[in-house]
């Protein structure tokens, strides 16, 4: 049977229309990046290349490591990096992968830095700057749109903020839940202990509630641990309206693409036969 090249374009079009059924990870979006403005010298970038390999390497077996490179016998350079417990071997030594180059990029030859992406981060820094990690300081947060029924929103955070801060207690440092209709999850530095994993996570919720208090989803970023929660779709009075809207203008729109394909191709396939009858 012979196709014709319309025939191809019309078929390919059909299925570009089709939903996708894996979405894009987006554990590789870059979330923040701090840069020291002092920069290194030339043996100390090398250095720095160096701990960036055992990084990267240890990244396809490990979602945590820790080490140090000896820059000359009075400086060494100290690095980490971490990937999120609900991610792959493979997804975390891709993200730990794009970590340099974007630091290559965004922080060159800084004497400290730590960039965070989605589902990953890395911190580096010198014997000089080691004092500044040190401290439980918000590093960055996100806040989301805000709430329009705020009471009901409020009594429902302070019910799955008390999960999460139980949950973390009793987790190895990584602990994500449903709980209701909020995804909440919280992860602390890789070799932090129970007790100070515990008090980051307190800490990083009451960021949460003072800064990001009436907000549908929040991400809270201090030097030892993060958390986030965003609502699950269509659970909250108004969200399921709008939820419905795009669904139904996606439906919309896909069943008159796959009208005009049907059409195109009824049409391609008369014309074919009439052409056969005059043959």
């Amino acid at each position: 049977m012979n196709f014709s090249h319309s025939t191809i374009l019309l078929t390919l079009t059909f299925f570009l229309f089709l939903p996708s059924s894996k979405p894009l990870s987006d554990y590789n979006t870059l979330v923040y990046k701090t840069c020291a403005a002092q920069t290194f010298n030339h043996q100390l970038s090398q250095t720095l290349s160096s701990l960036f390999q055992q990084l990267i390497a240890q990244s396809s077996q490990h979602r945590f490591f820790r080490t140090t490179e000896a820059v000359n016998d009075d400086t060494a350079i100290s690095g980490l990096f971490q990937c999120r417990d609900d991610i792959s071997k493979e997804e975390c030594f891709s993200c730990v992968n794009l970590l340099q180059q974007i630091s290559n990029t965004l922080c060159s030859d800084s004497i400290s830095a730590r960039v965070q992406l989605d589902g990953c981060y890395f911190h580096y820094e010198t014997e000089e700057t080691a004092g500044e990690s040190r401290s439980n300081n918000l590093l960055h947060k996100e806040c989301g749109k805000p709430v329009a029924e705020y009471v009901k929103f409020k009594e429902l955070m302070e019910e799955a903020f008390v999960t999460l801060e139980s949950g973390i207690l009793n987790s190895d440092g990584f602990y994500t839940v449903n709980y209701k209709s909020v995804k909440i999850m919280a992860q602390c530095e890789g070799d932090l202990e129970t007790c100070d994993c515990s008090n980051c996570v307190s800490d990083a919720v009451m960021v949460g509630k003072e800064e990001c208090g009436s907000s549908l989803s929040a991400q809270i970023y201090l030097h030892k641990c993060f958390i986030s929660y965003h609502i699950l779709r269509n659970s909250l009075p108004g969200a399921r309206r709008n939820g419905n809207t795009e669904k139904l203008a996606a439906i919309i729109v896909g069943g008159a693409a796959a009208v005009f394909v049907g059409f195109a191709l009824i049409s391609m396939l008369n014309s074919r036969f009439r052409k056969d009858d005059y043959e």
